[in-house]
């Protein structure tokens, strides 16, 4: 009996189906992982977050932990540290209570002193309002009118305000303060050979008060001049009396402590200084503990005991 032929099988051309399905599957199962890991419990954090943030803050009080509050970085409030206090710091003198800069008492008596002799010297300008004088703990001010100083357009001082500054200059001659001259103008632009702009004829006018200054026997290194040109008006200068108010110079006497702030060549020395300083105490107190000493070799190139590698 004749066998039953078997039918041929046809090639199931669909088979990459089976696969594309699979892939697609794991696809799906890899975005709901990946979505799964990114969702934060916002509670969860906040604990977190807010622990980590008491742990290393020492005036936390331990406050409770609310967990439906809004989710926010955690805020660690410590009292920043200015550049006043850390100068103050470095160099043993109580900081202020307002955390700027604060005049020794040494400071304040001086210029108490200055401030009212030059009260007495100049009362008649200050009657006529030709001459300004503020003062605080930290500096005095004394605003003098370009009126009585200079003519217009030009830095050399008048006959009449030679006797003026030099009151000041004998005044401020007995005491070490740093003096800063200030010098300030209009709007009114000025384009001559001698003076470009307003910058240069401001700092011209006051480099002219400070020469006075020296040859009156104020030191030198205590002096600088500064020019504003029309950029710091003290009034409108779409007037003339507004005009006349900002044309002026200012002798600004600092105290010791505005001096260092300022100063900025020592203070780069007091913190090279005090940093030295650290590295040496830091250096002492390890070599009392008696801690081993730190080798910076690998493992393959340290020497073991018996002299060998």
């Amino acid at each position: 009996m004749a066998r039953k032929k078997k039918p041929e099988e046809h090639v199931n051309h669909e088979r990459w189906l089976v696969s594309y399905a699979d892939f697609i599957t794991l696809l799906f199962a890899f975005f709901v992982v990946m979505y799964s890991i990114s969702s934060v419990n916002e509670g969860k954090y906040r604990v977190l977050s807010d622990s980590i943030s008491s742990a290393f803050d020492p005036t936390s009080s331990g406050l409770p932990i609310k967990l439906n509050s809004p989710l926010k970085a955690p805020i660690i409030s410590r009292p920043a540290l200015s550049d006043s206090q850390t100068q103050n710091k470095l160099q043993g003198s109580s900081p202020a209570v307002n955390g700027g800069v604060e005049a020794s008492e040494k400071d304040k008596i001086n210029l108490k002193k200055i401030s009212s002799r030059v009260e007495k010297k100049l009362a008649p300008l200050i009657d006529k309002k030709l001459v300004k004088i503020k003062k605080n703990d930290l500096w005095i001010e004394i605003e003098i009118k370009s009126s009585i100083l200079f003519s217009s357009g030009v830095a050399q001082l008048q006959s009449r305000a030679v006797p003026v500054l030099r009151k000041v200059a004998e005044i401020v001659g007995d005491f070490e303060n740093q003096v800063q001259v200030e010098g300030f103008t209009d709007n009114i632009p000025i384009d001559t050979d001698e003076f470009p702009s307003n910058w240069e004829l401001s700092a011209a006018r006051a480099a002219s008060v400070v020469h006075l200054f020296s040859k009156a026997g104020v030191k030198p290194s205590r002096l600088s001049a500064v020019g504003y040109g029309q950029y710091k008006p003290s009034a409108s200068n779409n007037t003339a009396q507004g005009r006349r108010k900002n044309r002026r110079v200012k002798i600004i006497v600092l105290s010791d402590a505005i001096a260092r702030r300022t100063n900025r060549s020592e203070q780069l020395e007091q913190t090279i200084s005090a940093k030295r300083k650290a590295v040496k105490q830091r250096s002492s107190q390890g070599s009392r503990s008696g801690a081993p000493p730190i080798n910076l070799l690998p493992p393959a190139r340290q020497t073991s005991p018996s002299g060998g590698r």
